[in-house]
């Protein structure tokens, strides 16, 4: 049996690291520091990147502003605290998915 908490760690977190790696890239910054922004390896942004890992979900509305507001704040040094702004869309994705294993609260 897969929980709701397992659904996130294995779909949505990996979904939202893919998302924001994306769209890192697409508004200039190299894989490489990409990598070193988000604090995890240039093979695992490869990977996002080519659609090999954190693919399965596609984020629409709040969600993906979200996303795109995370990645300008970024690329602006704007964030203090990955971990809280990560959270806080994950919120939103649940949220958004009342009908998802994953809207449940762990």
């Amino acid at each position: 049996m897969e929980t709701p908490c397992q659904k996130i760690v294995w779909d949505l977190i990996p979904a939202i690291r893919a998302s924001v790696a994306i769209e890192l890239v697409n508004r200039g910054v190299s894989q490489a520091k990409a990598a070193k922004i988000l604090g995890i390896a240039p093979s695992a942004v490869s990977q996002y990147i080519s659609g090999k890992r954190g693919y399965r979900i596609e984020f629409k509305g709040e969600t993906k502003e979200l996303i795109e507001k995370l990645a300008l704040d970024l690329i602006g040094d704007r964030v203090e605290d990955l971990t809280a702004r990560t959270c806080e869309i994950c919120m939103s994705a649940r949220n958004l998915e009342k009908d998802s294993d994953c809207s449940s609260s762990c």
